[in-house]
């Protein structure tokens, strides 16, 4: 069932919106300090040593806002696992599910790059998709983001509704 069509900001691509599904993410990851991005197995960004720190805020669901600062080039999804931010992202960023959904500002979604195709289709099965919705481990904090606000969907499709809080490998 259609509830709505957006995308008109995005030209003559349009996404319909289904319908919401309230699920909690369960999401809780703490990055070790003494773990180099480079160290880690999975499908994340290698961040290189001394990169400069980008202070960017997270807009919780319960309307909080939670400031962060994180390497440049660290992903959004990156950025909330290692802040303890409630992010799914469940196929840890491979650009295969679309549980890190997140909303940036117009001013942010038009600084960083186009949406893929493949982002695009993926958004397509986000709830509380808006014109400015992004897949968070396709957003690369760098200067652009600076002082920006990120908003969490009020819900997200939680692929880990048994109460599995997953762990990084």
């Amino acid at each position: 069932m259609l509830r709505g069509l957006v995308g008109a900001a995005r030209g003559a691509t349009l996404r319909r919106a289904l319908p919401v599904r309230p699920a909690a993410c369960l999401l809780e990851w703490r990055a070790s300090p003494s773990a180099s991005a480079a160290g880690r197995r999975a499908h994340g960004t290698v961040v290189a040593d001394g990169a400069e720190l980008i202070e960017f805020h997270f807009k919780m669901r319960d309307g909080s806002r939670k400031t962060v600062n994180v390497p440049a080039g660290t992903n959004v999804l990156e950025a909330a696992h290692a802040n303890e931010v409630d992010l799914e992202g469940a196929c840890e960023s491979s650009l295969a599910c679309s549980t890190c959904h997140v909303i940036l500002s117009q001013e942010s979604f038009d600084a960083v790059g186009e949406a893929s195709e493949k982002e695009e289709d993926l958004l397509d099965l986000a709830p509380c998709l808006t014109a400015t919705s992004r897949l968070g481990c396709q957003v690369v904090v760098d200067a652009r983001l600076r002082g920006a606000e990120v908003e969490l969907p009020k819900f997200s499709v939680n692929f880990y509704v048994d109460g599995h809080i997953p762990t990084p490998h």
